[in-house]
C-alpha cells in the first residue's frame, strides 16, 4: 500500500508539472494556435473515452499491476513526445498517448488500492490517495512554475522530460510491488463472468451511483478552470492572480481538512456523507453569486469567490474517502477493475460536457449559471438519499460491519453481511 500510494504521488507530481501550462506551450510557444491548444484538451478527454471500457475488462482478466505499468509507460512515450513535438499533427498524438495512459493509471491504481485494503481501511486508504494526489498536483504545478520560461522552447522540453521520467521511475517502483492474489474473472463466479458490462447495468445501485457521480463531476470538477472562472472575471472582475489563489485555496483546504474529517466520515452513512457535500456545494455556489451578482466592493467579491473554491474544496474531501470505496464494494469479487473503469469513464464523460455547458454560461448568462448549478448541488443531495435507500446496511454505514451487533432488531455483523 505504501508503494501505491508513492505511485499515486509520483503520477500526481509528474502532471501537476505540465498540465497547467500545456495552452501555453502549444498555442504560444510551439506557435500552433488557440485552435490546436484547444484540440489538445479535447483529445485528452476523448482519448479517455475511447480506452476506459477496455481498461476495466483488462484489469479484471490481466489484474491491475501489468495494465499499470503498460499505462505508464504509454503515458511516458506521449509526454517525451509532446515536449519534443513541433507539428499539429505530432502534438495531439503524443496528446492521444498521454491522455490514454493517464486515464487507465485511475482505475488501475483504485483496483490495487482495493485489492491490498479491507472495509475497515479502504475510506482511509482512498483518503490518503486523495490528499497525496492534490499535495502532488500542487507541488508540481508549483515547480513546473518556475521552471517554464514561454521564450525557451528548450525549457518546456525540459518539463515534459522530466514528465516522462517520473511515469518510468513509477514504472520501477510499482514493478517491486506484489500483490495479494485476488480473484480474476475467471476465477469469480458464473454471473459475473458472463457480460461484465451488462452485469454492471443490471446493479442498480452502481446505475444510481453512476448517474450522482456524472452530476457532482459535472457541477464542480467540470466548472473550476471554465465556466467558474470564465464567471469570476466576467461577472466578479476576478484577476488571474486571485484565481491562481482560489485554486491554491482549494488544494489548501483538501492538504488540511482530508484527515480532520476522515473520523467523521467513517462513522456516518455514506449516502448521507454525500448529501452533505451537495448542501456545501450549494452553499459554495450561493457564495459565488454573491462574488458575481452582488453589490459589495472588489475586496468583498474577491474573498467571496477565494472562498467558493476553499467550500469546494470541504466538499471535495469529504468525497474522497466515501465514493470510491463505495464503489469497490458495489463491484462482485473480481469486477472491481470493471467498475472503477466504469467510474472513471462517467467522470471523463462530466469533465467533457461541463466546460462545453458551464463554459459559455459563465461568461454571459451570469445569474442563469449559478442558478442552474446551485440546482445541480441540490439535486447531488436528493440523488445521494435515494441511493442510500438501495444500499445495504453495510454499503452505506461499512462501520457496522465491525461491530458486534447492528442496531437492526439485534442482528449480527455477520448476518448483515450476509444480507448484503
Amino acid at each position: 500500500m505504501r508503494r501505491i500510494h508513492v505511485g499515486n504521488a509520483l503520477s500526481a507530481f509528474g502532471l501537476g508539472f505540465t498540465v497547467p501550462y500545456l495552452y501555453v506551450y502549444v498555442a504560444q510557444v510551439r506557435g500552433l494556435g488557440a485552435v490546436t491548444a484547444g484540440s489538445v484538451l479535447a483529445v485528452f478527454a476523448v482519448a479517455a473515452l475511447i480506452v476506459l471500457p477496455f481498461a476495466g475488462r483488462a484489469i479484471v482478466r490481466r489484474g491491475p499491476l501489468p495494465v499499470l505499468l503498460a499505462a505508464l509507460v504509454t503515458a511516458a512515450v506521449g509526454a517525451l513526445s509532446l515536449g519534443l513535438a513541433g507539428s499539429a499533427a505530432t502534438v495531439l498524438s503524443a496528446a492521444a498517448l498521454l491522455g490514454a495512459g493517464q486515464a487507465v493509471m485511475q482505475p488501475a491504481l483504485a483496483t490495487m488500492i482495493v485489492d491490498c485494503s479491507t472495509t475497515e481501511t479502504r475510506s482511509r486508504a482512498f483518503a490518503t490517495q486523495f490528499f497525496l494526489q492534490n499535495l502532488g498536483l500542487g507541488v508540481g504545478g508549483l515547480i513546473g512554475g518556475h521552471l517554464v520560461d514561454t521564450t525557451r522552447v528548450s525549457s518546456f522540453t525540459m518539463l515534459f522530460a522530466i514528465e516522462a521520467a517520473m511515469f518510468l521511475l513509477l514504472v520501477i517502483v510499482m514493478a517491486t510491488v506484489r500483490m495479494p492474489r485476488a480473484p480474476r474473472i475467471g476465477e469469480a463466479p458464473a454471473q459475473s463472468a458472463r457480460g461484465s458490462w451488462k452485469q454492471l447495468l443490471g446493479n442498480r445501485a452502481m446505475v444510481q451511483l453512476s448517474v450522482l457521480g456524472f452530476v457532482m463531476f459535472f457541477a464542480c470538477y467540470g466548472q473550476f478552470e471554465s465556466g467558474l472562472s470564465a464567471y469570476g472575471v466576467e461577472a466578479a472582475g476576478i484577476s488571474t492572480s486571485a484565481l491562481g489563489t482560489a485554486l491554491a485555496a482549494n488544494t489548501a483546504v483538501i492538504v488540511v481538512a482530508q484527515f480532520a474529517v476522515l473520523r467523521f466520515v467513517e462513522r456516518r452513512r455514506r449516502s448521507r456523507v454525500i448529501a452533505a457535500v451537495g448542501l456545501i456545494w450549494a452553499v459554495a455556489w450561493l457564495t459565488a453569486g454573491y462574488a458575481g451578482l452582488g453589490h459589495g466592493s472588489q475586496e468583498m467579491a474577491t474573498a467571496a469567490f477565494v472562498s467558493t473554491y476553499a467550500l469546494f474544496g470541504l466538499g471535495e474531501s469529504l468525497l474522497s474517502p466515501t465514493v470510491a470505496p463505495l464503489v469497490a464494494d458495489l463491484a462482485p469479487p473480481g469486477m472491481a477493475g470493471q467498475y472503477n473503469s466504469a467510474f472513471a469513464l462517467v467522470k471523463q464523460l462530466a469533465l467533457a460536457v461541463g466546460p462545453a455547458v458551464g463554459g459559455p454560461m459563465g461568461a454571459a448568462l451570469h445569474g442563469p449559471y449559478i442558478v442552474t448549478f446551485l440546482l445541480f448541488s441540490l439535486a447531488i443531495s436528493v440523488l445521494a438519499l435515494r441511493l442510500g435507500r438501495r444500499l445495504s446496511v453495510v454499503q452505506d454505514r461499512p462501520w457496522a460491519a465491525r461491530s458486534r451487533v447492528v442496531t437492526r432488531g439485534g442482528a449480527s455483523a455477520e448476518a448483515v453481511s450476509a444480507e448484503a
